[in-house]
């Protein structure tokens, strides 16, 4: 009965078993979770954010020792439970452009795995299955804000 529960989370609800692309739809049940997110103060996020990797971690060991070990496709809670990352602190991404750039960056990171990523993810067990989407999600996150700072900053000298 657990096992089952666990399963049909850390799969998505079914999603990492599509054959194309699983991660990426998968990562499309951070979209709610992070715009949910934003509704709370930083502090919070961050709180939040702990609590949801908290729980993500012993999910996927689980649930990749029961699939046969490994961060498979078919395991996508760590994506979209990693994926809100990218939007902490943004107050700007409750606008549907800044959430869209979020999820292409972030799965682009994490679709090409650039180092560190690559070598977090070899830690193993649950840890290196989650700790390879926060790099990601991170390295999303300071493309991001750095984008919206530029964009803002541009803004403020047109204006001038």
């Amino acid at each position: 009965m657990i096992e089952n529960a666990v399963l049909l989370v850390a799969t998505g609800f079914g999603l990492g078993w599509l054959p194309w692309a699983p991660g990426t739809f998968g990562s499309l049940i951070g979209l709610p979770l992070a715009w949910w997110l934003l509704s709370h103060s930083p502090g919070q996020q961050v709180a939040i954010l702990v609590a949801l990797l908290a729980v993500a971690v012993p999910l996927c060991h689980w649930a990749s020792l029961w699939m046969g070990g490994g961060d498979i496709t078919q395991l996508v809670a760590d994506e979209y439970l990693a994926f809100p990352i990218v939007m902490i602190g943004l107050a700007a991404g409750r606008c549907w452009w800044v959430m869209g750039l979020a999820f292409l960056f972030y799965r682009l990171f994490d679709i090409t795995k650039l180092p560190p990523i690559g070598h977090v993810e070899a830690i193993g067990g649950g840890l290196g299955i989650v700790l390879d989407d926060v790099v990601a999600a991170l390295y999303a996150l300071i493309v991001l804000a750095t984008g919206i700072a530029l964009r803002r900053r541009y803004q403020a000298i047109e204006t001038r």
